[in-house]
């Protein structure tokens, strides 16, 4: 029996088992949360962990800071699980944008490289390598189908000189879910580095980074991993942490750095040699907190126990929001995920996220749509709630 499995046996049935989950979510007391796409709200354990901290700090400066420093150790180990990697190939990053630039500033550029991503990429997959421009690399952004995703087109975009291939696996303004394997497969193909954007997948979805064939990924750990912002992970195939030039070092990428009077530029032989200097030691003990709450629950590389969950719900609120009169934007079930894109006919999407807010819903505008992002805590209380708020305006 797999863990997930036997969390759920451990539950008694399936509903104990997501209240459960949803008990753990202080937002559900006075909100219908469905925003998580864009910041996702702490889970109960990520803000006790993130109260004790403040309170230890303020009254004993760094008395507590081994404890601090096992907690953030502790993080490390979980993103680790999260996606079958070994602890020392995770950096524990602020942004998924310093993550990419991990990768993008490492890699021994020559003029005349280039680097291939899909069109229409959060600006986090876009800016690191646009920067690389002034040092003569191409960057090709491939137009992509509005309804879809078109892997051929990426590999036709490939040759020779294709250094990266980096992409989101989920689409931020359409929730379209790539299969990164298929991408793993092409970089390989044309002999490229594959970089993957994990912020709107990992949390909810399963990724084994081993049978996949990531090679980078980042992923802050705001959004669906439920944690605070300004702490998430990176991940760097330890077979290619020498490739890659560290583009930033400090007292905390060497192997004596605690030795603060002897200086060896030894770098640790693992992604940590990333974090240079000091760590938001209280975002990523946050972070831990909610990583715990999410692995306890089932959630694993392997299991797709919250994805199943949150594809049904997206599935059935997309025939409710169609039932009502929406233009819903339509994904093929086998790529749907949490992410909900609709417009009512008549009603500036601004308005209608302002009449949900009003009713105690929060949720997103993106590309002139109105956006739903539901994660496994949510049930169909929350559902009949914006239905019902939806259900009142002149369709």
């Amino acid at each position: 029996m797999n863990s997930s499995s036997s969390a759920l046996a451990r539950s008694g049935s399936t509903t104990e088992f997501w209240q459960r989950l949803r008990q753990q979510m202080p937002v559900t007391r006075d909100w219908v949360y469905l925003d998580h796409a864009a910041v996702g709200p702490l889970t109960e354990l990520a803000a006790q962990a993130i109260s004790d901290y403040v309170t230890n700090c303020s009254r004993s400066g760094d008395v507590h800071w081994p404890d601090w420093f096992a907690a953030v150790e502790q993080t490390r180990l979980s993103a680790a699980c999260l996606i079958n990697a070994f602890p020392e190939e995770i950096a524990l990053v602020h942004s998924t944008t310093e993550g990419i630039t991990f990768v993008a500033e490492g890699i021994d550029w020559r003029s005349g490289d280039n680097v291939v991503i899909p069109a229409g990429e959060f600006p986090s997959n876009v800016y690191p390598w646009l920067n690389l421009q002034s040092r003569g690399v191409e960057v090709r952004q491939v137009e992509m189908p509005e309804a879809g995703f078109d892997y051929q087109r990426l590999e036709d975009a490939c040759d020779l000189r294709t250094r990266v291939l980096s992409a989101s696996w989920i689409g931020y303004a359409n929730g379209y879910r790539t299969d990164p394997h298929i991408l793993s497969q092409i970089a390989k193909r044309v002999g490229a580095y594959f970089v993957l954007d994990a912020i709107q997948g990992l949390g909810v979805f399963p990724l084994d980074v081993k049978s996949v064939g990531v090679d980078f990924l980042s992923a802050d750990g705001h959004k669906w991993m439920l944690g605070p912002e300004g702490a998430g992970l990176a991940y760097i195939r330890r077979e290619l942490l020498d490739e890659l030039r560290p583009n930033i070092v400090g007292w905390n990428s060497v192997v004596g750095r605690y030795d603060f009077h002897n200086i060896d530029m030894q770098l640790i032989p693992a992604a940590s040699r990333y974090e240079a200097g000091s760590q938001n030691m209280v975002g990523q003990i946050g972070l831990g907190g909610s990583l715990k709450t999410l692995l306890d629950h089932g959630l694993s590389s392997t299991s797709d126990l919250f994805a199943k969950r949150i594809v049904s719900q997206a599935i059935g609120l997309k025939q409710k929001l169609q039932e009502l009169g929406a233009e819903v934007y339509s994904i093929p079930e086998e790529h749907q995920t949490g992410i909900l894109l609709f417009q009512l006919p008549g009603h500036d999407p601004m308005s209608v996220r302002e009449k949900l807010l009003a009713g105690k819903v929060v949720s997103s505008c993106r590309g002139g749509r109105n956006r739903l992002a539901i994660h496994a805590y949510n049930d169909q209380s929350d559902f009949d709630q914006v239905l019902g708020i939806l259900s009142e305006l002149d369709l």
